[in-house]
């Protein structure tokens, strides 16, 4: 099962509260129809999101696009005219909010290594930026800095909790790589990462480079996941290697 896209199903619906306090519907499914108890679970929480229903009924990609609304919503991250390179963005919510806020006198450039429907507005990339094939194309599509680096990539869960981090926490490190060479003075960074420890060293280079880093769980964010966002602003440039 593609999680993040709904799939069909046998479902009845009845009243509940979405977004904001908005009346949503809610499903239930009729039939198993030979699915597994986690598919079913997923299926329902997916049906019964009212973010996933809200998403549906403005056209965003995903539901993840609310979490940089919000985010963009306490920290101001985005503004028009912006450079922004978005990082792992398929299936493209992020990408819809950058561009919608960036306008067009800015450049949302969205890099996935699966491919990904094209978004108004932005340049969409199918490549991998860890590879050089794939930096040069995001290098090259830039032509020069970026004020604003978005990941919200995360390593498939395998349900060992430690692994999950390390896993994510090292994809977040590629992506403040990548963020170090390209930010312009002030520029900001934001990424997934699952809080548990193995960030330590991450988030000390970044307090050398930006003048503030925070964390922050938006609400649009599960409250039983794992997952929380680094916000890094006012780009200093990278930290002067100690000679010795």
């Amino acid at each position: 099962m593609r999680h993040g896209a709904l799939v069909a199903a046998d479902v009845t619906g009845v009243a509940g509260k979405g977004t904001g306090g908005a009346r949503a519907e809610r499903v239930r499914l009729r039939t198993a129809r030979g699915r597994s108890a986690s598919s079913q679970r997923w299926l329902h929480r997916q049906l019964n999101d009212p973010y996933v229903q809200e998403a549906r009924r403005l056209g965003y990609r995903s539901r993840a696009a609310f979490k940089l609304l919000q985010l963009d919503e306490r920290f101001g991250l985005l503004r028009p005219g912006m450079r922004v390179v978005d990082l792992g963005a398929a299936p493209g919510g992020w990408t819809q909010v950058a561009t919608a806020r960036v306008g067009g006198s800015g450049l949302v450039i969205a890099l996935d290594m699966v491919a990904m429907d094209p978004v108004a507005g932005a340049l969409v990339l199918e490549a991998d930026f860890m590879e050089e094939a794939g930096l040069g194309a995001v290098l090259n599509a830039l032509a020069g800095t970026a004020d604003l680096v978005l990941s919200d990539m995360a390593a498939p869960t395998t349900g060992h909790a430690p692994t999950d981090y390390l896993r994510t926490s090292a994809l977040c490190e590629a992506a403040y790589d990548l963020a170090e060479q390209v930010l312009a003075p002030d520029g900001a960074f934001v990424a997934k990462v699952f809080r548990g420890g193995s960030e330590a060293g991450l988030l000390a280079r970044m307090k050398r480079s930006f003048a503030t880093v925070r964390h922050a769980k938006p609400d649009a964010s599960r409250p039983r996941s794992p997952e929380t966002y680094v916000v890094a602003r006012g780009f200093r440039g990278p930290p002067a290697v100690e000679q010795s």
